[in-house]
């Protein structure tokens, strides 16, 4: 379980979910949401890509946190404005394609016509993971694109969409933590720079005693 409340536009944004599903903490920590085949499972049920029933095997969360990870890599080329890998493109592209992703027309007697998403008994994983690749490509693609940012505050590597330009940290903990550092390292300055001044003036002092001494002594030929 991550210690953070879910980073701006996570909720919204499944792909930045998953590339937020594994977060570096304080004190050399980390926690992933995907460590598990249980735990993989539990987190695509909660975001609606798989039935309730689902259960996933390890080689389902192994594929998983395999996207996640060549997301990272696509979301860390945007920001640093750098093109992406062929191979990283690539295997955005084997999961768009893998299985249909398109919401199909359904009936049934309560909703009548409705549009959902099918879920493939046997494909379960390859479904998910092709709507995930599909929100982070229009992500990417779309007017949001300049907002995607990482947070700022080490060791935290999540993702976030800034919600105004001065924000660049994923979560309340680590914007304080960001402020505790900055005031740290200005009190460390400061007092670096008091710890000089007596020094420097004690130096003063004691050429001054000596060339005053200097001064009175009695010059021999």
């Amino acid at each position: 379980m991550i210690p953070l409340p879910p980073a701006p536009g996570a909720e919204a944004r499944t792909s930045l979910a998953l590339v937020n599903s594994h977060v570096s903490l304080p004190g050399g920590r980390s926690a992933d949401e995907l460590d598990s085949p249980a735990a993989a499972t539990q987190w695509l049920i909660e975001r609606d890509l798989v039935p309730a029933d689902a259960a996933l095997l390890e080689y389902c969360q192994s594929e998983l946190a395999g996207l996640r990870e060549t997301l990272r890599e696509l979301f860390a080329a945007q920001v640093a404005g750098a093109a992406p890998s062929a191979e990283v493109l690539d295997g955005v592209n084997r999961a768009l394609t893998r299985v249909p992703s398109a919401q199909l027309l359904q009936h049934d007697a309560d909703r009548g016509l409705h549009r959902a998403s099918a879920h493939p008994v046997t494909r379960l994983v390859e479904h998910a993971m092709a709507q995930i690749a599909e929100d982070a490509a229009a992500l990417l693609t779309g007017d949001a694109a300049g907002s995607i940012a990482r947070c700022t505050a080490p060791p935290c590597d999540r993702f976030l969409l800034r919600t105004h330009a001065r924000r660049h940290w994923c979560s309340t903990r680590c914007g304080d933590r960001v402020r505790a550092s900055r005031a740290y390292a200005r009190k460390q300055e400061s007092a670096r720079g008091q710890g000089e001044s007596p020094e420097g003036t004690s130096r003063r002092g004691d050429e001054e005693s000596s060339g005053g001494i200097d001064r009175d002594l009695p010059k021999f030929r």
